[in-house]
């Protein structure tokens, strides 16, 4: 039974994941056509990098403790598996849980945002998703190899690969913000349309915190589905 939780899980593991890919193609082509829609799409974006500061410690906690855990099953899960690799990802998927969605961030309010705060939001949630799922799917699937009946520990060890490839692809999202940001801050008017409500620097630090420099995984996932 254990077994079908996990292939439910997965399968909206990865509905997650397309349907961010789809919001975030409709928030970055999105273009003011008024002052008054430019003024809106300001103010979204103000608040979405109020959002994403406020989010800035809980990941840089998840991405610590996911660095630690991710050379260990990168390319898989080995014959054997060590205590110490469980307890790792079993960290990785509690600092992966405990990633702060700031109210403007839900799904419910990420709806009514309008420009490039939209494709932001929508690379946010998917990373928060993709990240606390894939760590979760990991885990549990370590366990069913350790303790479960053959049947479930096959199935566990063949379909891994994809809350693998979930974590790294959720990290790769995250770091696409920063650039999304930069993006659209420059669009809007940059530091002279803004002013002090968004300056410069606090861009510049949000795309450095949020950059694929900082997220994206090393090495690159390299397990296959089924091995």
């Amino acid at each position: 039974m254990k077994a079908l939780r996990v292939a439910a899980l997965l399968l909206t593991l990865s509905g997650s994941a397309g349907a961010g890919a789809v919001l975030a193609g409709c928030g970055g082509t999105s273009s003011a056509t008024s002052p008054a829609e430019a003024g809106l799409e300001r103010e979204d974006l103000v608040a979405v990098s109020r959002s994403l500061h406020q989010a800035e410690g809980s990941l840089q906690r998840e991405m610590a403790a996911t660095r630690i855990a991710w050379p260990l099953v990168a390319n898989g899960l080995p014959a054997s598996i060590p205590p110490a690799t469980q307890s790792k990802v079993a960290a990785a998927g509690a600092a992966a849980r405990a990633i702060l969605l700031p109210a403007l961030m839900s799904e419910a309010q990420a709806r009514e945002l309008t420009g490039p705060a939209a494709g932001i939001a929508s690379l946010f949630g998917p990373f928060r998703k993709l990240a606390e799922r894939g760590w979760t799917l990991i885990g549990a699937a370590i366990e069913e190899i350790d303790s479960g009946p053959p049947a479930t520990a096959r199935f566990a060890r063949e379909n891994v690969a994809l809350y693998i490839d979930g974590v790294y692809d959720g990290h790769f999202d995250a770091g696409l913000i920063g650039k999304s940001l930069l993006s659209g801050y420059r669009k809007l008017g940059g530091e002279k349309a803004f002013g002090a409500m968004l300056p410069q620097a606090e861009v510049d630090a949000l795309a450095r915190a949020y950059s694929l420099a900082t997220e994206r995984l090393d090495p690159h996932s390299g397990v296959k589905l089924g091995s």
